[in-house]
């Protein structure tokens, strides 16, 4: 039954503390073949003025933004038609590949792709899940799709999978897949 103990500078917040633990605790359960709850995770905070290194006094690193808030406020501006909000979430080199469309870079791109295979199509999440490789988050946003074909009709419970990478808490990089043709081709 694993312990984890983690040391910190104080600073950080209750949440932030709770992400960490999370963490740490998902990290151990890749290697260890445990139930969750016999996964035991500890944080002792030191305070700044009891820590030097290199002969310096330091300050806490900011913590890194939730992943998953970053996509689901990236997805809700896209939604909500907030191009310049969504436009300043993207990192340099950002690319997007969809169905039939991979290598777009730009939301202006995206959005002369899809005027000519419908209306509005919008999003009902069933989950999200992030991860973290190195430097990059990743998060997946799993669910249907629902909105209106161009001859008016609607659309509903179309599966896709969102995979995104974050880094430096910008969005780089955007994979998507869903059964969008499926339904259209049967529709012919």
């Amino acid at each position: 039954m694993p312990i984890i103990e983690a040391h910190l500078l104080e600073g950080y917040t209750s949440e932030e503390k709770q992400r960490l633990a999370k963490g740490l605790t998902d990290a151990a359960l890749m290697v260890i073949p445990a139930a969750p709850d016999a996964i035991t995770v500890m944080i002792h905070e030191m305070p700044q003025a009891n820590y030097m290194r290199g002969g310096s006094a330091r300050t806490p690193a900011p913590a890194r933004s939730n992943p998953t808030q970053i996509i689901a406020t990236y997805l809700a501006a896209m939604e909500a038609r907030e191009l310049e909000v969504a436009q300043k979430m993207l990192g340099e080199g950002f690319v997007m590949n969809f169905p039939d469309a991979p290598g777009l870079t730009t939301l202006a791109e995206l959005i002369a792709w899809a005027k000519p295979r419908y209306k509005f199509v919008k999003k009902t999440y069933d989950k999200f899940e992030a991860f973290q490789n190195g430097p990059v988050s990743i998060v997946y946003s799993i669910g249907t799709l629902y909105g209106e074909w161009l001859d008016s009709s609607e659309f509903s419970g179309i599966r896709f999978i969102d995979r995104f990478e974050i880094t430096d808490g910008k969005i780089t990089r955007q994979d998507v897949w869903n059964d969008m043709a499926e339904v259209k081709g049967k529709r012919a």
